[in-house]
């Protein structure tokens, strides 16, 4: 015989209090007081209390399927150098195509904030959000250069931050796997039967991504002899990348095809003839080029996805525990890396 499941008018009947009270409460909802929110869970988790899977789901369910004529605004948060400059960087468009996409799907609008409107400062903006009852926020496309605290009212908002920039404060994230990416890449490689692998890119980018590209080509490095493991060149450096090229003589290129397509073009060295290249910010679709494809508009997507939850459960305010969602990125074999498969 099993024992029947509590439900919220168990709670209620022991609490004293109506249902709905109950119901709020199990949703952390800032209308109840802390202190009734606080005792009502205990007492719940002390019934053994716990929601129906289903029920959940099928809420859900309806939820995303009912017209809303007022969708709830999200807001995106960038801090670029200008409004729109992010759109016109590699993966930001992306980020925000896959956000606005999953908001519309979720029955949510994405509206844009650009956070050096003039006279804008972090608590005017806060109040702007607060007042147009904004509860979830995305903060997405920061340049590095400003790796300025947000000093929001965070009790306020539910937030998700994609890529790292800025660090503070420590928000759920969503970025690509770096890590995984380029260590894929190396993999490829290897398999292929390539020893002399060499990895070329800015060391802005590497930084960016808190040395991750880096990290990840080190580690995989380690399954190479000790006499084939080229140095990683971070550009802007004090020797050429013609002269790098000369003096470790790679197999191999891990790196962005325009990046170093100009300087191997002036050394006349031909892909593949002279050397292979493998793009690990691939775009191309024609199948010349090998590399790796980071998904981009995935991130936008489970960025939204794990916000609408919070706001769902009315998880507000900065995390005591932060996570991090790694969005893969997906091999594509081309012409460029012959063998890697």
């Amino acid at each position: 015989m099993y024992a029947r499941r509590v439900t919220l008018s168990d709670i209620a009947r022991k609490a004293g209090v109506h249902v709905t009270t109950v119901s709020l409460a199990m949703r952390n909802h800032p209308r109840l007081p802390e202190q009734t929110r606080r005792r009502i869970q205990a007492l719940a988790e002390k019934m053994g209390y716990s929601p129906d899977p289903v029920l959940r789901a099928l809420v859900a369910y309806r939820a995303s399927k009912q017209p809303r004529f007022n969708p709830p605004t999200l807001a995106y948060v960038t801090n670029w150098n200008t409004r729109w400059g992010w759109r016109d960087v590699i993966a930001h468009p992306d980020f925000y195509a896959g956000a606005e996409a999953k908001a519309l799907e979720l029955g949510f609008k994405l509206e844009h904030f650009w956070m050096r409107e003039p006279g804008l400062t972090h608590g005017r903006l806060s109040g702007i959000l607060r007042a147009r009852g904004i509860g979830g926020l995305v903060i997405a496309s920061h340049v590095r250069e400003i790796d300025t605290h947000l000093d929001f009212d965070w009790a306020r908002f539910g937030a998700v931050k994609i890529d790292y920039f800025p660090h503070e404060p420590k928000l759920h994230n969503v970025t690509n796997h770096h890590l995984q990416i380029i260590r894929l890449a190396m993999q490829k490689a290897m398999a292929a039967g390539y020893r002399r692998i060499g990895c070329v890119m800015d060391e802005g980018w590497d930084i960016t991504v808190d040395r991750l590209w880096s990290a990840g080509f080190l580690w995989e490095q380690q399954g190479l002899p000790a006499s084939a493991r080229i140095p990683i060149l971070l550009l802007p450096s004090r020797e050429p990348l013609d002269s790098w090229i000369r003096k470790h003589r790679p197999e191999v290129l891990l790196t962005k095809t325009d990046f170093v397509a100009s300087a191997l073009r002036d050394m006349g060295l031909k892909i593949p003839g002279d050397i292979a290249l493998i793009d690990l910010f691939l775009d191309d679709e024609t199948g010349k080029v090998a590399g790796v494809r980071q998904n981009y508009s995935a991130v936008g997507e489970a960025a939204i996805e794990l916000l609408a939850a919070q706001i769902q459960h009315n998880k507000l305010g900065v995390p005591e525990i932060p996570t991090t969602t790694y969005v893969e990125g997906s091999w594509v074999a081309g012409a460029s890396c012959p063998g890697a498969v």
